[in-house]
């Protein structure tokens, strides 16, 4: 069973284009969409609403800076402090220019920072782009492709 792409996004228009974007790349890959850090978080550990979700990790997780609850730092930071999380490929999806959030983000082990682009098409195909590289072309870590579908 493929690995999910988990979407950590609050703002609806950029949820919604980045969905179009992911379908039109024709991915098999569950697309799981999470609206704040907090639930971020609680899916990576697999609890709350979450707690019965398949055990594995996801493909990769594009990941907003600016979240509620917790920030896109913030969860980058738990993801790379903890064992069974650390090797889940994170992409910054943000609109933030800001030399500090790029420092910073790399700081933390994010694997690329993307800056949404404001053309619609530019977009969709930065978007696409970026499931195709990270669900299918990346190679991840030995002992990291498991996922089991729940019972």
């Amino acid at each position: 069973m493929l690995k999910p792409i988990l979407l950590v996004e609050d703002n609806p228009n950029d949820l919604e284009l980045t969905l179009i974007a992911l379908a039109k790349s024709q991915l098999a890959n569950e697309v799981v969409v999470v609206r704040d850090g907090a639930e971020a978080l609680d899916y990576a550990h697999r609890r709350g609403e979450f707690a019965e979700r398949a055990v594995g990790n996801p493909a990769v997780i594009l990941l907003d800076l600016k979240l509620p609850k917790v920030d896109g730092l913030e969860v980058l930071k738990e993801i790379r402090d903890t064992d069974t999380l650390k090797s889940i490929p994170v992409v910054m999806l943000t609109s933030s220019k800001e030399e500090q959030d790029v420092v910073r983000s790399y700081e933390l082990g994010v694997n690329a920072y993307v800056v949404k682009p404001v053309d619609f098409t530019e977009f969709l195909r930065a978007i696409a782009d970026l499931g195709i590289f990270w669900a299918v072309l990346n190679e991840p870590p030995p002992g990291s492709r498991r996922y089991v579908k729940p019972k």
